[in-house]
Formats: C-alpha cells, sequence, structure tokens
C-alpha cells in the first residue's frame, strides 16, 4: 500500500513538472508571439508615419540649392547695394569729360563817380562771356579714371555674392544632414518603444525588469529632446536662408535632400587659380589699375587749360562807338610752386600701389596654403565617411540586431539591448556629425576657389 502510493506520488510530481514546463514554454511562446506582433505593428506604424510625413512634404514648396543661390543673387539688398554704386559711378563717368559751364555777366564799366559833362567820360555798359575749355587729354583721363572705379564695384559685388552663397550652401548642407539626423531619431524613437512594449510585456510584476522600463521610458524622453533640438536647428536653418534670399522669414518650403547634395571635385590648386577665379585678387588688380590711371590723371595737369573771354561795351552816351574785347588765356601748370603739387600725388599713389601688390602677394600665399590644407582634410573625412559606412557602423547594427534578437526570445536582458542601441545610435551621431564637417570643409573648399 504503502508502495502503491509512492509511486503514484512520483507520478503526481513528473506530471506537474510537465504541466510546468508545457506552461512556461507556452508563456515564452505567448510572449515572442506578442513581441513579434508589437514589432510588426511598431514597424508598419514607422512606415505609415513616414508615408504621411513625405506626403505632407510633398505639399509644401521644395527649393534646390541653385534655385535659392539664384533669388539670393537677384533679392539680396547687400547685392544689390554694389550694383546702384556701380550704376553710380557709371553714372559719374557719363559726364566726365564735359566742360566747364559758361559764364555770363554784365554791368558797369569805367563809369566816374561824379557827374561829366563830356559824353565820352560817361564810361559804358558791358556785356560778358566767358567760357574754360579743359585739356582734352585731362577729360580723357578722367573718364577712364570714373570708369575704373566702377569695375572695382563689380569685383566688390561678386565678393559680397561669393561669401552670401557660401553662407546659403552651408545652411543648405546643414539642413541636409539634420533631415538625415531626424530620420535616425525617429528610428531611434520607435525602437525605445518596442523595448519598453516587450519589457512591460515580460513579468509586469518582476521589480528588476520595473526598473529597466524607467531606464528605457529615461531614453525615451533623451530622445524625444534631441527631436525638440534637430526641429529648433532646421528652424533656424530655414530663417536663415529667407533672410539671405530677403524674403518673409516665415516663409514655409522645403529643401531637396536627394539631388543637392555636394561632392568633392579636386582641382590642381596653384597662383594662377585664384587669379583668375578669386573675386578680392581682381579687385586688387582693379584698384591697381584704377590708381595707374589716376596716376595718368594727375600727369596730365602738365598741360595747360585756355580760358576764352569776350566782352561788349554799349557807351553810355550819345556819338560814341560800340566796344568789344576778345580775350584768350592759358595756364601755365609747370611752375615750379604748382607743380609740386601733382608730383606729390602721383608719388603717393606710386606707393600705394606697391602696398597693394604686397598684398597680393599676401593674399595669395595664405590662399594657396589654407586650400592646401582643406583639400589634406577633406581626404581625410571622406576616408572617415567611408570607413563608417563600410565597416563601423554595419558592424554596431549587426551587434544592435543580434542583442535584440535575443532579446526578443527572452535570451537577452534589457540593459544588454540598450548598451547595443546607445553604442550604434551615439555612432551614428558620430557619422552624420563627420558628414557635416565634410559638407562644411566642401563650402569653405568652394569658397576659396569661388566655385
Amino acid at each position: 500500500m504503502n508502495y502503491e502510493n509512492s509511486e503514484k506520488l512520483k507520478s503526481m510530481k513528473i506530471l506537474i513538472r510537465q504541466k510546468t514546463f508545457d506552461i512556461q514554454y507556452m508563456r515564452r511562446r505567448v510572449e515572442s508571439i506578442l513581441a513579434l506582433f508589437m514589432i510588426h505593428c511598431i514597424r508598419h506604424s514607422l512606415i505609415f508615419s513616414s508615408f504621411m510625413l513625405i506626403s505632407s512634404i510633398s505639399q509644401a514648396q521644395v527649393l534646390r540649392l541653385d534655385s535659392v543661390i539664384q533669388v539670393i543673387k537677384e533679392r539680396n539688398p547687400m547685392l544689390q547695394d554694389f550694383r546702384h554704386r556701380t550704376n553710380a559711378m557709371n553714372a559719374y563717368s557719363a559726364g566726365a569729360k564735359s566742360w566747364m559751364a559758361p559764364e555770363v555777366g554784365g554791368g558797369l564799366w569805367m563809369v566816374p563817380y561824379k557827374k561829366v559833362e563830356d559824353v565820352r567820360d560817361k564810361g559804358q555798359i558791358m556785356l560778358s562771356v566767358q567760357q574754360k575749355f579743359t585739356h582734352p587729354t585731362k577729360l580723357k583721363a578722367s573718364k577712364e579714371y570714373m570708369e575704373s572705379k566702377s569695375a572695382i564695384e563689380i569685383q566688390g559685388e561678386l565678393i559680397a555674392y561669393n561669401e552670401l552663397r557660401s553662407q546659403a550652401k552651408a545652411a543648405y548642407y546643414q539642413w541636409i544632414v539634420l533631415e538625415k539626423k531626424k530620420k535616425v531619431i525617429q528610428v531611434n524613437e520607435g525602437i525605445i518603444k518596442l523595448m519598453i512594449n516587450i519589457a512591460k510585456l515580460r513579468n509586469p510584476h518582476d521589480q528588476s525588469n520595473i526598473g529597466n522600463v524607467y531606464k528605457a521610458e529615461g531614453r525615451l524622453y533623451e530622445v524625444k529632446n534631441m527631436m525638440l533640438m534637430n526641429e529648433n536647428e532646421i528652424h533656424v536653418k530655414r530663417t536663415i536662408i529667407n533672410q539671405l534670399m530677403n524674403i518673409p522669414i516665415d516663409s514655409y518650403f522645403e529643401i531637396d535632400t536627394l539631388n543637392s547634395l555636394p561632392a568633392f571635385v579636386y582641382q590642381n590648386v596653384d597662383t594662377s587659380l585664384f587669379i583668375s577665379s578669386r573675386s578680392d585678387i581682381r579687385r586688387i588688380d582693379k584698384r591697381i589699375q584704377s590708381m595707374k590711371l589716376n596716376q595718368v590723371l594727375e600727369r596730365q595737369q602738365t598741360k595747360p587749360d585756355f580760358n576764352l573771354s569776350f566782352n561788349h561795351m554799349i557807351p553810355r552816351g550819345a556819338g560814341m562807338p560800340s566796344q568789344f574785347m576778345l580775350l584768350g588765356m592759358l595756364s601755365i601748370p609747370i611752375a615750379p610752386w604748382s607743380s609740386k603739387m601733382y608730383k606729390s600725388n602721383v608719388l603717393g599713389m606710386e606707393l600705394e600701389i606697391k602696398a597693394m601688390r604686397s598684398e597680393r602677394e599676401s593674399i595669395l600665399n595664405e590662399l594657396h596654403g589654407m586650400t592646401i590644407a582643406m583639400i589634406s582634410e577633406i581626404q581625410m573625412l571622406l576616408k572617415q565617411i567611408e570607413n563608417f559606412d563600410k565597416h563601423i557602423l554595419p558592424a554596431l547594427h549587426r551587434n544592435y540586431e543580434s542583442t535584440m534578437l535575443a532579446y526578443e526570445e527572452n535570451e537577452e536582458e534589457l540593459p544588454m539591448v540598450i548598451n547595443a542601441w546607445e553604442a550604434l545610435n551615439m555612432t551614428q551621431m558620430q557619422y552624420l556629425d563627420t558628414l557635416q564637417k565634410y559638407y562644411n570643409m566642401i563650402v569653405n573648399y568652394e569658397k576659396q576657389i569661388e566655385k
């Protein structure tokens, strides 16, 4: 009897263990199915949200970078300022070859203070016309000098345009990187939510599991903060571009993130490249040319000017004939007491030309060294980006996926998944920061060669 009872008890224990194992197995299967279902739902919700985001963007105006630059070229007030200055110089040069205005006058001529009896002593009424004739070479030199100042303003406009174009490129490319960060942040938000949902489905009354959930929720709100910062940065870039285009600051538009990406095109950097491309170098050349024309104008001061005067006298007394006086005068600028001024001006301008040539050489040397350093850094950043794309990010992504898969199968804990995700997320942000540095360096390089 005791033997039979012991056998029954053993059988019941075996049955209880089997049932317990079956329950645990079914529980794990249910958890896995629920986790897979949650993954499926979240993935579809991400796809749906991405579709809605793309739909909303398609409804907004999309501006390509070349369109932005064209609007800046046409509407920016700084460039319009230079255009007005150029037109002003052209207007000045149009009248540079004009003569001085003629002088007309009239009055009494040789009239006595007291009354006289002789009609010949009563004086005359004089009418006078006078014209100064400036030497033609002076007028020609003056016109050429004024036209050279217009060319300086044109180069000044190109310098300002290059600066504004670089600012627009930098803001546009930074916006592109921010859009890439936005997508990464959105995916990360979905991943954290998935971790939290899976953790809540498993052992909801396990205190250690609740601590992991709180940790994941903290990471979720960190991701939300990153999203807020990212959206604010996008708003700042949009405002900068609106301001550069001189349109209302609150104008809303999107950018073309596919067809506006910059590509580094290597060019053989030498002095001839900067001489042909740089507006500031050409401006110095125009200033030197203008100063030489001003020297020519000063040297033309040695040429004399001619002054012609005609006076007509009408007698006040009867019986006296009318008289006239025709007088021509010639200036003598070569007199020692007057020639010193233009000689000193010519010498001072020659010294200024030497100073500008030294400035030109200094800028060329600085540009050459700076551009060589930029090319080296761009090539280094490009290699780093390739390493991120081909090796670093794929390896960390596989690490995260394997850890996440183990977590979904209840073979790994949530902190390990968070650690794998944080490593991937941090590296993704480092990659995007490196990409932004790469774009910024391309902008600076193109600014140096004015491309």
